[in-house]
């Protein structure tokens, strides 16, 4: 395999893909209204350019609806019957938080902050960011309770799913391959280096290396953590074929869950060499792998050659 074949294609960083505008069930939540006292304003996590919509059971009031601290921030506000929509001009700090009053139409008041798309979890930063947020007054009503309904049951099936590729995974040789190749135990596995690459695009600095292996191929990533406030972590790994886009499995293993900011951790990758057939013939596979806030961090082309034995 050509060097030349891996240099056109090895790295390409954060400017290459953004979070959708359309709203999915990934970004999508609902909030049930208490009346308790002592529970404050709900959160929106947004993102700069990304719309952000709160639907409401009822009409709302736009002469009595604001975000206090705007200017230069967000587009003006937009209210549209019983939506508000909220789009910020870039992102905001790790530590804004505008606040947003919407009032409805029975004259009810509801607080919210409008935060930057992070949420601290115990001693970590994880990210997440609402496309749409379907707020409920009413908890008996049937819209609330089938809300309330489908998030738990979206809930349920989200740990079963992740319960069932954990223990996939507890016997698949490619992820203790991968394993392996994180730790730096390279010496124990099947592969020898076939090319290395380097970039920096301001937030990151990457080294990769290109595993051949006897039928299977892999990837390792060093990251270095150049943001001086966000942590860096993977939203996801695809592996596709080149021409007709269709996914193919892949085992990730990392060193770390996150990266804090000045920090390095080591992403290994793996791919069978089942998954360079298409069709009865070998072909090339793209390997994209997308950080926290869902852009696109690298990308890199696969070659057949690489699983020669």
């Amino acid at each position: 395999m050509r060097a030349t074949q891996f240099a056109r294609s090895i790295l390409t960083f954060a400017a290459l893909m953004t979070l959708s505008a359309q709203a999915d069930d990934r970004n999508r939540r609902s909030i049930l209204l208490s009346e308790h006292p002592a529970n404050g304003p709900h959160s929106v996590y947004v993102k700069g350019q990304v719309i952000t919509t709160l639907r409401f059971e009822q009409p709302v009031n736009p002469s009595k609806t604001k975000v206090i601290g705007w200017e230069g921030r967000l587009e003006p506000l937009t209210v549209v019957h019983n939506k508000v929509i909220l789009e910020p001009i870039r992102d905001l700090h790790r530590d804004d938080g505008l606040p947003l009053v919407v009032t409805l139409a029975d004259g009810t008041e509801v607080p919210f902050l409008v935060r930057p798309p992070w949420l601290k979890k115990e001693n970590d930063w994880a990210p997440l960011l609402d496309q749409q947020i379907d707020v409920f007054k009413n908890q008996d009503s049937y819209a609330s309770m089938h809300a309330a309904l489908a998030d738990a049951l979206a809930k349920n099936n989200a740990l079963t799913e992740e319960n069932d590729r954990y223990r996939k995974e507890e016997t698949s040789e490619d992820h203790a391959l991968a394993a392996l190749l994180a730790s730096g135990a390279i010496a124990q596995t099947p592969f020898n280096v076939a090319d290395r690459f380097n970039g920096n695009d301001g937030d990151t600095e990457i080294s990769a290396q290109v595993y051949r292996g006897k039928g299977k191929a892999a990837v390792v990533l060093r990251v270095k953590n150049l943001n001086p406030e966000h942590s860096w972590s993977v939203q996801r790994v695809r592996l596709v074929t080149m021409n007709g886009g269709r996914d193919r499995p892949v085992a990730v293993r990392a060193t770390l869950r996150e990266i804090t900011p000045g920090g390095s951790g080591v992403l290994a990758i793996v791919a069978d060499g089942g998954a360079f057939v298409e069709e009865g013939a070998l072909t090339s596979l793209w390997l994209e792998v997308y950080r926290h806030d869902g852009l696109r961090q690298a990308f890199v082309e696969l070659d057949p050659s690489l699983i020669a034995r």
